[in-house]
C-alpha cells in the first residue's frame, strides 16, 4: 500500500483549529510570515503540548530555545518547536517566566526534552519543575552565571588555560590586554607606522587636544 499524502490546510485553518483546541490556555496567536506561534499560560504547558501532540498531530519536539528580554517583568521566553510529520507543518509554542518561577517539564511527553531543558537552564538559568536531572550541559563544572543572558559580559568572568607548572587546567580572572589601546575608527590603531590609502586623519584645529 502507498503512503497517504500529507494533510494540507491553510494557515488560518490550522490557527483556528489549534485555538479551539487550546481554549483558555491560549494567551495569543501570532501569525507572522506564514509561521504560527501560540503563546500560552505557563502552568498549562504540559496539557497544551499533550493536546498538540495527541490531537493536533504535532508528534515531534524538535527544539526548546530560550530568549532573554531583560526589560520585561518575566524576562525569559521558553520556545517549543513542534513538527507534524502527517501535516508536514511546524508550529511554535511560547511561555514566559522570570528568574525564580519554574516552567513545568515536558520530559514525560518527549524524553529528548531532558537535554533540551538542561541547555536552556545552563544558558539562561530557567528552572524546569519535574526535570529530575537538571544540571549544566554545555558549560564546565563549577561555571558561574548563564552565558546567553543579555547582562552576561561577552568576555565572561574567567578564562582557563593549562598550567605547565601545576600540570592541570587553571581558572583565572579575565584580563583584557587591549583595555587601554586607543581606537579612533580612522586608522588601525595608535602607534602604527603606516597609513592606509583613504585613512588619513583630518587636520586638527589649532589648540585642539591631541
Amino acid at each position: 500500500m502507498g503512503h497517504s499524502a500529507p494533510r494540507i490546510a491553510t494557515i488560518d485553518g490550522i490557527a483556528q483549529e489549534i485555538e479551539a483546541l487550546l481554549g483558555s490556555m491560549l494567551i495569543e496567536t501570532v501569525d507572522h510570515a506564514d509561521e504560527l506561534t501560540f503563546i500560552i499560560l505557563r502552568d498549562a504547558l504540559p496539557q497544551a503540548l499533550t493536546l498538540l501532540r495527541d490531537q493536533a498531530e504535532y508528534q515531534q519536539l524538535m527544539e526548546i530555545a530560550g530568549v532573554d528580554y531583560p526589560d520585561r517583568p518575566e524576562r525569559f521566553e521558553v520556545v517549543y518547536h513542534l513538527l507534524s510529520v502527517t501535516r508536514n507543518h511546524r508550529v511554535r509554542v511560547k511561555v514566559s517566566t522570570d528568574e525564580d518561577m519554574p516552567v513545568p517539564t515536558v520530559t514525560h511527553l518527549w524524553p529528548v526534552a531532558g537535554w533540551l531543558e538542561r541547555e536552556v537552564f545552563d544558558m539562561y538559568g530557567v528552572v524546569f519543575d519535574g526535570n529530575t536531572d537538571l544540571r549544566r550541559i554545555l558549560t564546565d563544572y563549577g561555571f558561574k552565571g548563564h552565558p546567553q543572558r543579555k547582562d552576561f559580559p561577552l568576555t565572561g568572568y574567567v578564562e582557563l588555560r593549562y598550567s605547565e607548572e601545576d600540570k592541570r587546567v587553571v581558572y583565572e580572572p579575565v584580563k583584557l590586554a587591549q583595555d587601554f589601546r586607543s581606537f579612533d575608527f580612522m586608522s588601525p590603531w595608535e602607534g602604527a607606522e603606516y597609513i592606509l590609502p583613504g585613512d588619513e586623519k583630518a587636520p586638527q584645529a589649532p589648540g585642539a587636544p591631541t
